[in-house]
């Protein structure tokens, strides 16, 4: 579980940052001077405005808020392995760019909650959509085409991938008989688009 988690949070896509210019008025010879309007800045994209936005989309789509964090990934502390603990120290690194969201849900595994799996589509799932058109609102643009997948007899696992102003989110889904976890992962593409082969693979692993 640990390693499929580890995978769904940390599949990252490096892209180019958006660049922006500006223009300046001028005045003719002879002629009354020309009122030039200053070309707007473009409004900062960071952190805090990738947290608002995740978190307020969740509350539109009725999941539960303050499941937000800015940066993600195991502590040193807890590292066993050196492979635990160079993962450990890249997440450290990487943190700045991050900005992650995960809401788990469960039900006892009995007749009735198997039986309400088999009748009923999940419900946590249906939130994940409209948190993610909610976003979309938000100026967020589909990146390829959503993916659903079966897992075994008992549930799914469902990627989709979005895009806005430098920052890419990789929204996730696993559906099971008694368990469900969505999750999002959003990643600044300049400085995950930094990385080395081998610090990439390793995320991957």
């Amino acid at each position: 579980m640990r390693t499929t988690r580890t995978k769904a949070r940390w599949l990252v896509t490096a892209a180019a940052g958006a660049a922006f210019s500006a223009g300046c008025g001028s005045t003719a010879p002879s002629t009354p001077a020309a009122v030039s309007s200053p070309t707007a800045s473009p409004a900062p994209f960071g952190r805090q405005e990738v947290q608002a936005e995740l978190e307020a989309a969740a509350v539109a789509a009725g999941i539960p808020e303050g499941l937000t964090e800015l940066g993600s990934g195991p502590s040193l502390e807890s590292a066993e392995t050196e492979k635990e603990r160079k993962l450990a120290a890249l997440m450290a690194r990487l943190s700045p760019c991050t900005v992650s969201w995960t809401h788990d849900g469960a039900d006892a595994a009995s007749p009735e909650s198997e039986a309400k799996y088999e009748s009923e589509p999940d419900q946590s799932r249906k939130q994940l959509d409209v948190l993610l058109s909610n976003l979309a609102a938000r100026g967020w643009k589909k990146s390829g085409a959503a993916k659903e997948v079966p897992v075994g007899d008992r549930g799914t696992y469902f990627m989709a991938t979005y895009k806005k102003q430098g920052w890419t989110l990789n929204a996730r889904h696993s559906t099971l008989s008694t368990w469900n976890q969505s999750t999002a992962m959003v990643t600044e593409d300049a400085c995950f688009g930094r990385l080395t082969d081998e610090e990439a693979a390793l995320l991957e692993d």
